[in-house]
C-alpha cells in the first residue's frame, strides 16, 4: 500500500507561541494541539484536564423536557416501559444502562433487542406488538427509531407512547413519536452532535438524576458510555472525550461483574484499559452475543450482579467470538476474490458483494476489512428470506448514506451515516444496484482520494523525545476517531545496528538521528527493508507508544510508512 503523506497545516504561529511559554508544552506538542484546533490556553486546560462540570446541560436537547416528564409519570403510575435496543455494542449498551437506571429509580422496565437473523434491525410493527403484549405503555428506544414511522404510526394507534433516543440521520418523514431525542435532528440546537446513541441516552438518565434531586447517579453509568462511543467510532473529542475519560475510569477501577468477566476472557488487565482496548479486546465478545446468538446476552451480562454468572455469560460470548472469527475468515477470503474480479471488471472505484450463504453476522466486520484491503465503499449482502440484506462501509471522503439514497429506488430500506450504512433489497435488483452505485463512486471519488493518505501533525527531532514531551503526550488519551495518536515525521534517520524482519513480516530496527536513538518497529513493512538497509538514510512517518517488555516499560516508535531520501 502506497500512501500519501499530509502535513496538518498549522494556521497560527503565536498560537504555538503563546502555549510553549504560558504552559511550558514542548514545540511538537503545541503544534499538534494548535494543528488540531485546540489553540487557546483555556482549550489546552480543557483538553488536558477532562472535567464533568464543562458536560452540556441535558436541558438543551429538544424534547428533553416532555421525555422526562412522560416517564416520570409512568414510573408513578407503575406503568410498564419497554426498551427496544438494537443487537450491536451502541444498541445493548445503552439498552442495558437504560434498563438498570430505570429499575434503580423505581420503574417497571423491561427491554426487547431484535434477532439479527429473525427480526432484522430497527424498530418495526413487530417490535411495537411485542411491547403491547408485555403491557407497555411507554416504549424508548435506544440506537434506533429515527427512521421508524411505520412502527410509531402503530404504536400509536396502541396507545403507546414511544420516546425514540438516537443518533442516526433522520429520514424526510420524522416518527410521529412523543419525542425525539437526536441531536442531529432537524431543528435540535443541542452543541454537541458526536453522541453516541448510548451518550444520547446518557443526557436522559443526566436529566432524570437531575429531576430526581441526585444528579451524581448518571456518573454511575458512564462506563456503558465509554464502551459503546469506543465501539460505535463516535468522535473523541469534546463532550465525547469527558465521557469516555471518565468512563474508561470507571472501568478500570470499579468494573461491573460483566465487564469484569470480558475483560478476563479477553486477557486484558484492569487498570491498563483504554480505548483500543474496548474496541479490540471487549466490543468484538459484546457484538458477538448478536452475531451468532441470541443478542439479549449481552445485556444481560452487562446488568448482571453476580459475578459468576456474569463470568459463564462472558466465556459464551468468548465462544462465540472465536466461532465468528473463523466464519469471519472464510466470509473475507471469497469476498476478497469477488472484490478482485468486480474492480477489474467495474470502474475500480466501489464495491457490491453478493452470496446467498454468507453469514449475517459478519458481513459488517468484513466490509470494514474490505475497505482496509482495497481502499474502496464497500457493501455486502446475503440473503435472508428471499431478500437480500447487508451492510455499508466507507472511505473518508465518500458519503455511502448519501449514496444509497441515489438509490433509494431500489432498497427496501436503509439507513445509517456518512461512514457506514445497512440496507435491504430484493435479490433480482442487486445487479442494478452494483452498477448505479459503481456509477455514483466513479463520478465522486479521484484517484488520489483512493490513495490512502497519513495525515502529520507534526515534525520531530529525536533528541525531542524528553520526558516532559512524553508526559504531555500521555494525556492527549483517549484515543479514537478524531483524537488519534498524534503521527510525527523526522527525516535523516538511519538504523543504528542493523535491521530485522520479524513476526509476520514487521520490520524490526533502531532509529538514529544526530546520536539519539530509540527503537522501532513498523508491522507488515517487511518489504521495505531495502529502505532502510545498509546505513541508508530515510524519512519516517510514526506514533510514539510504550513498549512491554520482561516487566519494563521503554518508549518506542511504531512506524507507519518510511521512505529512503
Amino acid at each position: 500500500m502506497n500512501y500519501r503523506w499530509i502535513n496538518r497545516e498549522c494556521k497560527d504561529e503565536d498560537a504555538v507561541k503563546q502555549i510553549i511559554s504560558e504552559l511550558n508544552v514542548p514545540s511538537p506538542i503545541a503544534r499538534v494541539l494548535v494543528g488540531r484546533g485546540i489553540d487557546t490556553i483555556d482549550a489546552v486546560q480543557r483538553f488536558f484536564e477532562p472535567t464533568l462540570d464543562k458536560l452540556h446541560s441535558p436541558w438543551l436537547m429538544d424534547g428533553m423536557e416532555l421525555a422526562v416528564d412522560r416517564i416520570d409519570k409512568a414510573i408513578e403510575a407503575h406503568e410498564m416501559i419497554w426498551i427496544h435496543g438494537d443487537y450491536d455494542v451502541d444498541g445493548t449498551a445503552s439498552a442495558a444502562m437504560v434498563l438498570h437506571f430505570l429499575r434503580k429509580i423505581g420503574a417497571n422496565a423491561n427491554y426487547h433487542i431484535p434477532s439479527r437473523l429473525e427480526e432484522g434491525f430497527g424498530f418495526t410493527p413487530l417490535s411495537v406488538e411485542r411491547a403491547r403484549e408485555a403491557g407497555a405503555t411507554v416504549v424508548v428506544t435506544v440506537d434506533v427509531g429515527v427512521t421508524a414511522s411505520r412502527a410509531v404510526d402503530r404504536a400509536n394507534e396502541l396507545g403507546i407512547d414511544v420516546i425514540i433516543c438516537d443518533h442516526h440521520q433522520a429520514a424526510e418523514e420524522i416518527p410521529n413519536a412523543l419525542t425525539i431525542l437526536d441531536p442531529i435532528k432537524p431543528g435540535c440546537d443541542y452543541p454537541f452532535k458526536g453522541l453516541a446513541a448510548c451518550g444520547v441516552a446518557f443526557k436522559l438518565l443526566q436529566a432524570l438524576s437531575e429531576r430526581h434531586g441526585h444528579p451524581e447517579l448518571a456518573y454511575e453509568y458512564l462506563d456503558f458510555v465509554a464502551i459503546a462511543s469506543a465501539a460505535d467510532i463516535a468522535p473523541l473529542i469534546e463532550e465525547n472525550r469527558i465521557l469516555s475519560h471518565f468512563g474508561l475510569e470507571l472501568i478500570n477501577s470499579y468494573p461491573r461483574p460483566g465487564f469484569k468477566g470480558l475483560v478476563d476472557c479477553a486477557g486484558l488487565h484492569l487498570g491498563q484499559l483504554t480505548n483500543a482496548s474496548v474496541i479490540f479486546g471487549l466490543a468484538p465478545r459484546i457484538n458477538a452475543a448478536g452475531r451468532l446468538g441470541d443478542p439479549r446476552r449481552a445485556v444481560e451480562m452487562m446488568i448482571q450482579p453476580d459475578e459468576l454468572k456474569a463470568f459463564r455469560i462472558a466465556q459464551e460470548l468468548e465462544h462465540d467470538n472465536r466461532q465468528r472469527r473463523t466464519i469471519d475468515e472464510h466470509t473475507f477470503e471469497e469476498a476478497s476474490r469477488q472484490a478482485e474480479a468486480q474492480l477489474i471488471s467495474g470502474s475500480g472505484r466501489a464495491l457490491v458483494l453478493h452470496s446467498n450463504d454468507w453469514h449475517a453476522g459478519v458481513i459488517g466486520i468484513v466490509a470494514s476489512r474490505l475497505v482496509e484491503k482495497y481502499h474502496v465503499p464497500s457493501v455486502m449482502l446475503t440473503t435472508i428470506d428471499g431478500m437480500a440484506k447487508g451492510s455499508a462501509r466507507s472511505v473518508k471522503d465518500f458519503d455511502i448514506h448519501g449514496a444509497l439514497k441515489q438509490c433509494e429506488d431500489l432498497l427496501i430500506e436503509f439507513g445509517g451515516h456518512k461512514h457506514a450504512a445497512g440496507l435491504s433489497l430484493n435479490v433480482d435488483r442487486i445487479p442494478e444496484l452494483r452498477e448505479r452505485f459503481d456509477k455514483i463512486a466513479a463520478d465522486a471519488l479521484t484517484a488520489d482520494m483512493l490513495k490512502p493518505e497519513i495525515v502529520i501533525d507534526a515534525d520531530l527531532q529525536l533528541n525531542e523525545l524528553t520526558p516532559s514531551f512524553f508526559k504531555f503526550l500521555a494525556q492527549f488519551a483517549p484515543y479514537g476517531y478524531k483524537n488519534h495518536r498524534p503521527v510525527f515525521h523526522t527525516e535523516h534517520v538511519v538504523s543504528a545496528n542493523g535491521v530485522k524482519i520479524v513476526g509476520n513480516n514487521h520490520l524490526k530496527l533502531r532509529a538514529l538521528q544526530k546520536n539519539f536513538a530509540i527503537d522501532a518497529i513498523g508491522f507488515n513493512l517487511g518489504h521495505k527493508i531495502n529502505d532502510c538497509s545498509h546505513g541508508r538514510p530515510f524519512s519516517v512517518v510514526y506514533t510514539l507508544e510504550e513498549n512491554l517488555f520482561n516487566g519494563s516499560t521503554t518508549p518506542q516508535l511504531r512506524i507507519k510508512d518510511l521512505r529512503p531520501e
